[in-house]
């Protein structure tokens, strides 16, 4: 099955983000984990050793809750490149 440019271009973003090396500012890492969990389908629990770290990640999936799946591929791609890619 051949996946949409939409999927293409996220995974290219998500692997981006992955090999990134310098240190990321948290409230644009908490934007990317909720786009990313809700692209991805997974409302799993955070699973952070530390219990504020988990509110902050669960805040931020209940900021975004509204947003459907391929709305979060195009906000995750946005944000790379409005952030990472200048």
């Amino acid at each position: 099955m051949k996946k949409s440019k939409l999927h293409t271009d996220f995974l290219k973003s998500v692997e981006y983000v992955n090999n990134y090396t310098d240190p990321l500012p948290a409230d644009l890492l908490l934007k990317l984990y909720a786009y990313y969990k809700i692209a991805n389908k997974n409302y799993n629990n955070p699973g952070s050793k530390t219990p504020l770290i988990n509110a902050f990640k669960a805040n931020a999936l209940i900021q975004a809750q509204s947003i459907d799946r391929d709305e979060a591929m195009k906000l995750y791609i946005k944000l790379v490149k409005k952030e990472l890619l200048q």
